[in-house]
């Protein structure tokens, strides 16, 4: 089996893309070969460091402007594209690049609770706002809006009367680590 390499973005801390990391390491049909971030202060990118994983951070012009990303992703034969807490739409090249090969995880049940500015603690505020008894995450194929692609997967927690957004957080955190890797690996080997 030919070796299936992974490009995470991510704009924050990376516990999602360490995760993935772990996951696949030791891994001889999937490596994650790279670590792109729109943040030059993101914990992620000492996280990269760490797994001696190379990184690159752009900003707005190389990535909506220019085919410099893209050119990477395909001069490092990147399959699919992972995107753990990346708060940026991905351009119209890097997308048609790679059909159905880029995928996202949100913190909560779409339809709901989606769409731009839609992240961590607000969206768990909006689920204990509006009383809902359960939230969860979506695994989601990627297009040209904030949280619209396809479904690939979704799992379920329940919402305590309790909850505060770090305890729904945190309940929606395990979710995310036992399921993400899980359903990358599924798709890799074409089982999703």
């Amino acid at each position: 089996m030919n070796l299936k390499k992974l490009a995470i973005f991510a704009s924050g801390s990376g516990t999602n893309a360490e995760n993935i990391i772990r996951y696949f390491s030791g891994n001889k049909a999937v490596q994650v070969c790279m670590i792109l971030s729109n943040n030059k202060d993101a914990c992620v990118l000492e996280r990269a460091k760490k797994y001696k994983i190379p990184a690159v951070v752009f900003d707005r012009d190389n990535f909506y402007k220019t085919d410099e990303i893209l050119n990477l992703l395909v001069s490092n034969q990147v399959f699919m594209i992972v995107l753990a807490g990346f708060l940026w739409l991905i351009p119209l090249n890097i997308l048609r690049a790679y059909p159905q090969r880029i995928i996202n995880i949100h913190p909560a049940l779409l339809p709901k609770y989606g769409g731009k500015g839609m992240y961590g603690s607000r969206v768990h505020q909006a689920v204990i706002d509006n009383r809902d008894p359960e939230s969860g995450i979506t695994i989601h194929y990627v297009n040209e809006e904030y949280d619209k692609g396809n479904i690939i997967f979704q799992t379920r927690c329940e919402v305590l009367p309790s909850d505060t957004p770090e305890s729904l957080a945190a309940r929606v955190h395990q979710l995310e680590y036992k399921y993400y890797p899980e359903i990358i690996g599924n798709l890799i080997r074409g089982e999703s």
